[in-house]
């Protein structure tokens, strides 16, 4: 898995480069709406719960501690999001790629996550930059930040290569997966710490995908806090298992992308 991506970096590179420019060709301020679309999306979310509902995080706080908070879940919940709601078209967008029998088509749908990841990253140098201005300063602790995306990127992978290949047999998936990224959105701690969950189900939350992230993300950018590396270790020993499974559906079920396309 990994060594085939390596060999394809280059091409990889030039496609994700592609893909993200060419969703935004022909607006009038290209790739600024990359960070105008989570900035609005944040104002409309604190307005509404922070402002009309009057929510506090964890039942005290501020308003813009709040909105920092909820940030952190959104950015991470976006990546996530962006893959399920892309990731399914990516080959029968390129059917043409599937045709040729030289062509790496392991590579489309990390094409949608290398977009995904981009997306992640311009709205966390966002929340760098108001933590910066709020604060006074980054606590050092933001070093960790990149092993925190590393985990969930694997998990990314891992769908988007899922999802891909089984689409191209079941065209219903794409009906499911917008009604997934809105589930895990409610059912991820996004809007509210992990505490507020009654103790008997929050053992569940173990198994959501994001719940890790996000607290560890919170944990090394707004509490100036190290992550907790057993947790985030174990989460991305799954990711990474996630991810060879995926791959390894790919491969499996390559064989039959041409004649059903």
């Amino acid at each position: 898995m990994i060594a085939s991506l390596w060999q394809q970096r280059s091409l990889l590179l030039a496609m994700t480069v592609r893909d993200i420019g060419g969703r935004y060709k022909g607006s009038a301020i290209g790739l600024a709406w990359s960070m105008a679309i989570p900035l609005l999306m944040l104002l409309v979310y604190t307005a509404v719960f922070g402002g009309i509902f009057k929510a506090r995080w964890g039942g005290s706080g501020s308003t813009m501690d709040f909105s920092l908070q909820l940030f952190c879940g959104l950015l991470l919940h976006g990546m996530v999001a962006e893959c399920l709601l892309r990731s399914p078209q990516k080959l029968i967008e390129h059917a043409s790629y599937v045709k040729k029998v030289v062509f790496p088509l392991e590579i489309l749908p990390v094409t949608g996550v290398g977009g995904a990841l981009f997306h992640a990253v311009i709205s966390l140098l966002l929340l760098l930059l108001v933590v910066l201005v709020l604060r006074g300063g980054l606590p050092i602790t933001v070093l960790a930040v990149p092993v925190v995306l590393l985990s969930l990127l694997l998990f990314c992978l891992g769908i988007s290569w899922f999802l891909a290949a089984i689409t191209v047999y079941l065209r219903d998936v794409t009906q499911l997966t917008g009604l997934l990224a809105t589930l895990l959105l409610f059912l991820s701690p996004i809007f509210y710490p992990i505490e507020m969950i009654p103790e008997a189900f929050r053992g569940l939350m173990a198994f959501n995908p994001l719940t890790v992230p996000v607290e560890q993300l919170r944990l090394v950018v707004l509490s100036a806090q190290w992550p907790q590396w057993p947790v985030l270790g174990l989460h991305g020993l799954a990711s990474l298992v996630v991810a060879w499974l995926g791959y390894a559906w790919f491969q499996k079920t390559r064989k039959g992308f041409a004649d059903v396309l």
